[in-house]
């Protein structure tokens, strides 16, 4: 008898951070004996920030899974509202072996109720939030907690990625993969975190993201009050 593959679901959304999904998917997908399902609350085709991923399954339609991956974006703290969506991920979540994200998809599951007690990564400008939902902010790119794996801002979903598939199939596993991908950052700027940015782009970015910053909070503190009183 063959054994059942090991089942990724990506749970996705429309306005999600492609690379968030995309990243992880290039390297997870090469996991021998998985199975990869896209999947999205209505299904079909799902709108990103500048790609749409079509044909995308139910999440209803999905049974179970051994790892779940949840995608950031600039609506993760709208969908966490989304109480139909967040109750999908809950339920899959609860039965997986692996519960991950990738940047503010953490702020999805911690809506979910799956981040209570846990450290977790999440975008560095946006890791405060996770309090809000039980969670302890690290600032690592890739935190463990338990079975709870989640990554940083977007690029790191690549490492996230392979920390995955070391502790599913080895490190050997995992290097051979990123070897195939040919995965050898050697980035031109040293600007990726807060801590080696100029302190001019770090304050021009900072500057750009506060009109979101009072929306996103807001938005955070109503999927944590939903948590709490659904906790009662």
């Amino acid at each position: 008898m063959n054994e059942q593959p090991f089942r990724i679901v990506f749970a996705i959304y429309p306005g999600m951070t492609q690379l968030d999904f995309t990243g992880p998917q290039q390297f997870l997908s090469r996991l021998p004996g998985s199975e990869v399902i896209v999947a999205s609350l209505a299904g079909g085709d799902v709108a990103s920030e500048g790609l749409i991923f079509a044909g995308t399954k139910r999440l209803a339609d999905v049974a179970a899974c051994e790892l779940i991956c949840v995608p950031g974006g600039v609506n993760a703290t709208t969908v966490a509202l989304d109480s139909t969506f967040i109750d999908e991920v809950r339920r899959l979540g609860l039965g997986a072996r692996y519960v991950t994200s990738v940047c503010t998809g953490s702020l999805i599951l911690g809506a979910a109720g799956l981040l209570v007690g846990r450290r977790a990564a999440c975008h560095w400008a946006w890791r405060q939030l996770l309090p809000l939902f039980g969670a302890t902010a690290d600032e690592g790119r890739v935190v463990r907690d338990g079975n709870v794996i989640t990554g940083g801002g977007v690029t790191a979903g690549i490492d996230f990625a392979l920390t995955v598939l070391a502790e599913i199939g080895g490190a050997e596993l995992g290097q051979s993969i990123q070897l195939g991908l040919e995965y050898a950052p050697a980035p031109p700027f040293q600007a990726g975190r807060p801590e080696t940015a100029p302190a001019p782009i770090l304050a021009a970015y900072r500057e750009r993201m506060a009109g979101i910053l009072a929306r996103r909070e807001a938005e955070a503190r109503e999927a944590a009050d939903r948590l709490a009183i659904g906790r009662q």
